[in-house]
């Protein structure tokens, strides 16, 4: 959803559910070198509330962090939370240019789940459909026109000027997926209240979903199993996890019906890939977010769906000083939205 071309200089921002991330990547092609990146926490209570007073509150946190962190550049480009995106793969008619445009817009009108006039709409050809051979595939994106203008004065009003708006499960697939990827992969991102689940093949989305489950839902089920409050349960989650045989298996055993919510939904997507891809092998699942640092996860994922699990890289396709490593890769796990956005190719 780009809304200026031509732009050399910009930096990528993730407003997510707990935290502000920005990234500034220089250079030109796929290989951008870091420039520039910051974090700063915010209240969980204002990052997507529709209140007035939270919005404002959002905006001087925005400025602030521009201001603290010292970008370059005024001109930025956003993540849209994929809880707030409706994204589908269809197959469309080969028409030329100007029709197509007529064309998939009707036939986006019977896919998306708003009116579409009440709706900003983007779409990619990904190539030939694999179940006919006589259309093309597009991936097909609708926002709300609302929460799109909501948050461009959310934005604006920090003094910033926003060039394009991305759902963040494209920008995680842009960031974590290896440049030189020639088979299927899945990421799962576990956030603080949703995971995202994407599916990649020959370097494009395939398949991306938000489900309601992320990391709140894991602690929360330890609060209630183990009868415990919060902060023990995010002590105990973040040192045992899926762990069997820690503490006798007791946090494991409080919090397994929940990974297993979001591995149900892993499957699901797993057999709609699967069959839509007939033949193309899925070579493995990178885990990014807090599903990263869960004890155990990945390796819970890599026994049930027999695939190679990695925990994914946001810096694996950017360019940075190898005396940086540790410090980067330390923090990896928040910043592979941010990073997606600062490597988009205007």
């Amino acid at each position: 959803m780009s809304l200026l071309s031509g732009v050399s200089a910009f930096f990528g921002l993730d407003i997510s559910s707990s935290a502000l991330h920005a990234v500034e990547l220089r250079g030109n092609g796929p290989l951008k070198a870091l420039y520039k990146y910051a974090y700063m926490p915010i209240d969980s209570k204002i990052a997507l509330s529709d209140s007035k007073n939270d919005q404002q509150r959002l905006t001087q946190a925005i400025a602030q962090l521009v201001s603290q962190a010292g970008f370059t550049t005024k001109h930025v480009a956003v993540g849209v939370p994929s809880s707030r995106v409706f994204t589908t793969v269809a197959d469309v008619d080969r028409l030329p240019a100007h029709e197509l445009e007529k064309s998939i817009r009707y036939q986006a009108d019977a896919l998306i789940p708003t009116p579409l006039d009440e709706s900003k709409i983007d779409w990619t050809i990904l190539g030939d459909s694999p179940v006919d051979r006589t259309k093309s595939e597009i991936l097909l994106t609708s926002v709300p026109n609302e929460f799109i203008e909501r948050r461009l004065d959310i934005v604006e009003g920090a003094g910033l000027n926003v060039i394009a708006f991305e759902p963040d499960n494209l920008a995680l697939a842009r960031a974590l997926t290896p440049l030189d990827a020639t088979g299927a992969l899945m990421i799962v991102d576990v956030g603080q209240k949703t995971t995202d689940i994407v599916a990649v093949y020959g370097g494009s989305p395939r398949l991306t979903r938000s489900i309601p489950t992320g990391m709140e839902a894991i602690l929360r089920a330890a609060m209630q199993n183990l009868n415990i409050d919060e902060k023990q349960a995010e002590q105990f989650v973040m040192k045992f996890g899926l762990s069997r045989d820690k503490l006798e298996g007791q946090v494991y055993g409080a919090i397994a019906s929940t990974a297993e919510l979001i591995a149900s939904e892993i499957e699901k997507s797993i057999k709609f890939f699967q069959t839509r891809y007939a033949g193309v092998k899925l070579d493995r699942i990178i885990v990014t977010g807090s599903g990263a640092t869960l004890p155990e996860f990945p390796l819970y994922l890599a026994n049930k769906f027999m695939l190679n699990v990695e925990i994914g890289n946001a810096w694996r396709n950017v360019q940075y000083s190898p005396d940086r490593q540790n410090e980067l890769l330390a923090i990896s796990n928040q910043f592979s939205v941010a990073v997606g956005l600062a490597g988009r190719i205007e």
